[in-house]
């Protein structure tokens, strides 16, 4: 668990709405409320000066609505959406959310929502402390069971890792293979030189031929950012690049 401040902001455009979030947000002591916006335009200005980790934000709002502003921001904190309809759950996971939440939203499912929030932001810590540690001897290599067979793969030739729900895919130069595993799981068999960009990807930093703020590309592959993955995954690779 997080041991500082989790600073929190809230966007919904229903009085009633925000002040269940206030009080459920009032329950946890590592949360801290910085302020609540009634619409996306004073959300982006208070966003410019607070630095906001995790942003509660309803999707059908006057103006832009949460998805659009979730889309326009270009180093977004985490994101938790509330909504009193389900019609734009698949649309917006494509955003790498942490969470969904309908509206009335219960003490309950609020705390499910915090805790993968929590959840999230610890493994990232550690996966970027692993990353930023001196490389030190070790395994080089790593047995996965494909095929009824187990296949030896050398973690320097690993180009990056893929999520297929109860499987993932490793790729290669030349090739990929796919092993029953869940992508948390393999995360924490890989060395400190890759980590998660994204819920469905891992990266073997030492393959990024180039990288954008949206994308980091390997061997021509472009790979997607997460929004909750943006903000510390770009300041890494920004400091690594400066140290070469």
């Amino acid at each position: 668990m997080k041991s500082e401040k989790t600073n929190c902001l809230i966007v919904d455009d229903e009085p009633l709405a925000a002040n269940l979030l206030k009080k459920h947000l009032e329950q946890f002591s590592q949360l801290h409320l910085v302020a609540a916006c009634g619409n996306a335009l004073e959300a982006f200005n208070l966003l410019q000066k607070e630095s906001i980790d995790l942003l509660f934000l309803d999707i059908q709002m006057p103006g832009i609505d949460g998805i659009k502003f979730a889309r326009s921001l270009l180093h977004p904190p985490s994101i938790i959406f509330t909504t009193a309809y389900r019609d734009y759950a698949v649309e917006s996971y494509e955003l790498d959310i942490v969470d969904y939440l309908l509206k009335p939203i219960t003490i309950d499912r609020f705390l499910k929502s915090i805790n993968k929030y929590l959840l999230r932001t610890d493994n990232q810590r550690l996966s970027f402390a692993r990353a930023e540690k001196e490389e030190s001897s070790g395994e080089q290599s790593i047995y996965v069971n494909t095929n009824r067979k187990y296949v030896k793969v050398l973690f320097e030739e690993i180009l990056y890792v893929e999520s297929l729900k109860d499987y993932v895919r490793i790729n290669l130069p030349g090739q990929c293979i796919t092993t029953k595993d869940k992508i948390t799981d393999f995360e924490q068999k890989l060395p400190h030189h890759f980590f998660r960009v994204h819920r469905s990807y891992i990266v073997n930093i030492r393959k990024i031929t180039a990288y954008t703020m949206h994308d980091i590309e390997i061997n021509g592959k472009e790979i997607p950012i997460g929004i909750s993955y943006k903000k510390e995954v770009i300041t890494f690779l920004k400091r690594t690049s400066a140290n070469e």
